[in-house]
């Protein structure tokens, strides 16, 4: 199997990294896509106003050359700058909703993302060899395509349109300024109507392509997915070592709990259980120490060291062993095997005293 083929789905973490990253995907149809139509539309809404203004401009401005009789250099300043804004009161609306449309069609493919990532240099596109890698790439291509495509599109639209319309177009030279008006208009609106819902079917392919390339870019090696998963859930043998030592400290803290038990069993060899009761603490004994095979060994040892009283008893041994856990109160059934072997040890204690 060969590692190095990016045969895996991008994992959720690899996704997190590469939108941090600001690598995420989007199509650039749908922005343009949104935006002529923001545009179309408020051009629509905005047009009984824009023609009204630019009537009234026109109007001032033949009675103001009217009246006029030499153009000075101030009269031309004042008629520009009327001309600028009333061009401003046109255009600035229009240019308005057009970043608006852009920003919510970006927005609404990438979550509104902001990365620091991607406004960093990036000096290997200064490299003349990755500048034509990517000119002769296979995204190059598709996007020449894509464009191809488009205008070949638009231009069978318009020929369809305006070939619909030869005969009608001609007759507006026998209509009146209003009529003739209206008609271009109508006749241009329902061409972007048509402009529009087309685009609209490529848009969408676009995204589907976007997303598709997107996800194949990011696609991971079965040995990244593995490193991956190592560095998330830790490395085997990094956490078998922590266990390991974890393991050692408890058998070390539970070596020292061995010379403060009242008393071990055993059996003989193999098991070993060490046991602590004090009646003003605690409501039962319960189990400091336990160990088979050499643990049991060492915990006798320890304990004999420490003088502890040490006794032999294969069945509660090996009872208490099974199903009492370190530092937990031995069940309820061996009270009175415990209670017989602590007395014992008590009155062996007092004699020796």
């Amino acid at each position: 199997m060969d590692n190095g083929s990016k045969t895996e789905k991008a994992t959720p973490k690899k996704r997190r990294d590469e939108r941090k990253k600001g690598n995420i995907f989007s199509s650039k149809d749908i922005t343009t896509v949104l935006s002529l139509a923001f545009v179309f539309f408020t051009l629509k809404a905005m047009f009984p106003m824009i023609f009204k203004r630019i009537a009234e401009c026109i109007h001032i401005y033949i009675n103001r050359i009217a009246e006029i009789n030499i153009l000075s250099v101030t009269t031309s300043h004042e008629i520009l700058m009327d001309s600028m804004v009333t061009i401003a009161m046109i255009m600035i609306p229009i240019f308005s909703v057009s970043i608006l449309a852009a920003v919510i069609g970006t927005g609404a493919q990438t979550r509104f993302l902001f990365s620091k990532d991607s406004l960093k240099p990036k000096f290997n596109r200064l490299n003349p060899l990755e500048g034509i890698k990517r000119i002769f790439s296979l995204k190059s291509f598709i996007e020449v395509l894509k464009g191809l495509i488009k205008i070949v599109i638009i231009g069978y639209i318009l020929y369809l349109f305006f070939k619909g319309r030869t005969g009608d177009i001609s007759k507006t030279l026998f209509l009146g300024i209003e009529a003739s008006i209206s008609y271009v208009l109508s006749s241009a609106m329902n061409m972007v109507y048509m402009v529009c819902i087309v685009f609209v079917f490529i848009a969408g392919f676009d995204f589907l392509y976007q997303r598709w390339d997107y996800e194949r870019q990011i696609r991971m090696t079965k040995q990244e997915v593995k490193e991956e998963y190592k560095q998330m859930e830790g490395d085997p043998q990094v956490k078998g070592k922590i266990k390991e030592l974890q393991r050692k400290m408890a058998m070390s803290r539970m070596m020292q709990a061995v010379p403060e038990a009242d008393v071990i069993i055993r059996n003989p060899t193999h098991y070993a259980v060490a046991l602590k009761y004090d009646i003003e603490k605690d409501a039962a004994p319960y189990v400091v120490a336990k160990g088979q095979d050499e643990l049991a060994l060492r915990i006798v040892q320890v304990a004999e060291e420490a003088g502890v009283y040490v006794m032999e008893n294969k069945e509660l041994t090996r009872a208490i062993y099974a199903v009492a856990s370190l530092n937990e109160e031995i069940p309820l059934e061996y009270y009175g095997a415990v209670a017989e072997i602590l007395a014992l040890v008590y009155r062996i204690r007092g004699k020796n005293a």
